[in-house]
C-alpha cells in the first residue's frame, strides 16, 4: 500500500507529495525553474577635455590678458591639437565649459524678461536692469544681463585633412523654443551701444531659432558648468590627432574664469558626470557616521526602563 495514501490507524488519509528531487515541484521549491533576468551593463563613455583660456593668449599678453581680450585689433584665432585616445562613436557632443562663472547669482538670474522673450519689446520690464534700454532710449531685445553676457567663442574641427562638420541645430530643449521664445520676436538694439558684453545676434532670425541664446538662457546652478555647443555626427578613430580652431572671443579674464572645450559620447545612462557618484559617496558616508554616532550615544546613555508604578496605574485604569 502507498505510504502517502492511508495512515497506520486506517481510514484517515493524507496528501501525497512527489518523491524528493524529482519533477517540477522540487525544481520550484529550489528556485531552479528556467528564468530570464536582464543584466544591464553601461557602455563606455569616451571624453576629451581641453582647457584653452591660457594657451590661446599670445605670449606678449600673458601678463595682461584683459588688454588682449578687449583689443579688437588683435586676432583671437587659436589652434590646438588633441589626440583621440579612444574610438568615439557618433553622436559626439561638443560642450563649452566655464568655471568660476556664477550664473546662479540672484541679480543675474532675475535680469531678464520672460514675457519679452515670448511676445516682444512692449514687455520690456524693470527686471532687465541694467541692460534694459540702449543709448538712445530704445528697448533692447533680448534685455537683461543673461542675454547680454552670451557666450561667443566658436570652434572648427579638422581631422587630418578633412573638415569635421558640427551640427548646431536641435541643441536646445524643444519646450524652450516652442513655448518660451517667440517665433515673431526678433533681436533689436542688442549689443550696439557703448556697453557691450558677449556675443551678438542676427536681427533677421527670430528668437525661437537662436539656439545659442536659448541654451545660454537656461542658467546653471553651479559656478562650473557645461553647455551644449553642437553635435559631431561621425565617428572619431582612436590614436588620431584632431585640430581645433578656436576663436577666443569671450572674456573670462576679468573675473578669473576658466574655459574648456569638451567632446563626449553618451551611453544609455547619459554622458560622463561625476556629480552623482560623489553625491552617493558623501550621502553614504554621512549615513554610516550618523548610525555609529547614534549607536555610541545609545550605549553610553541607554534608554531608561519604564516606571512599574505607571504600568500598574495604566492597568487599573483599563480595568475600570
Amino acid at each position: 500500500m502507498d505510504e502517502a495514501s492511508t495512515s497506520a490507524s486506517g481510514g484517515a488519509t493524507r496528501r501525497a507529495f512527489p518523491p524528493a528531487r524529482s519533477g517540477v515541484y522540487y525544481r520550484f521549491t529550489q528556485q531552479n525553474l528556467p528564468a530570464w533576468k536582464p543584466a544591464m551593463t553601461p557602455g563606455c563613455v569616451a571624453e576629451i577635455s581641453r582647457r584653452y583660456d591660457v594657451d590661446c593668449v599670445p605670449n606678449a599678453y600673458r601678463g595682461n590678458k584683459q588688454d588682449y581680450i578687449k583689443d579688437s585689433s588683435i586676432s583671437k584665432n587659436c589652434t590646438l591639437e588633441v589626440k583621440v585616445l579612444d574610438h568615439m562613436r557618433a553622436p559626439i557632443y561638443v560642450y563649452y565649459e566655464l568655471e568660476n562663472f556664477y550664473q546662479n547669482h540672484r541679480r543675474y538670474v532675475k535680469s531678464r524678461s520672460d514675457k519679452q522673450l515670448r511676445f516682444g519689446a512692449e514687455y520690456t520690464a524693470e527686471s532687465c536692469s541694467p541692460i534694459q534700454w540702449d543709448d538712445n532710449g530704445l528697448p533692447i531685445v533680448p534685455c537683461g544681463l543673461i542675454a547680454w553676457s552670451l557666450f561667443n567663442d566658436t570652434y572648427d574641427f579638422t581631422y587630418g585633412s578633412k573638415e569635421i562638420k558640427v551640427n548646431r541645430k536641435n541643441i536646445s530643449w524643444k519646450s524652450d523654443w516652442e513655448h518660451k521664445f517667440g517665433k515673431n520676436v526678433f533681436p533689436s538694439n542688442f549689443q550696439n551701444g557703448s556697453f557691450i558684453g558677449g556675443g551678438k545676434l542676427d536681427p533677421t532670425v527670430p528668437l525661437s531659432e537662436q539656439e545659442d541664446l536659448i541654451v545660454w538662457m537656461r542658467t546653471s546652478a553651479l559656478p562650473k558648468f557645461r553647455k551644449l555647443y553642437g553635435v559631431i555626427e561621425e565617428d572619431l578613430r582612436a590614436d588620431e590627432t584632431m585640430t581645433i580652431l578656436i576663436r577666443n572671443n569671450y572674456n573670462t579674464y576679468t573675473f578669473g574664469g576658466k574655459k574648456s572645450i569638451v567632446l563626449s559620447t553618451a551611453s544609455w545612462l547619459g554622458g560622463k558626470n561625476d556629480f552623482l557618484g560623489y553625491a552617493y559617496i558623501v550621502t553614504g558616508s554621512m549615513s554610516i557616521f550618523m548610525s555609529i554616532l547614534f549607536a555610541l550615544i545609545h550605549v553610553k546613555y541607554p534608554r531608561p526602563q519604564g516606571d512599574p508604578n505607571c504600568l500598574s496605574w495604566n492597568r487599573k485604569n483599563s480595568n475600570n
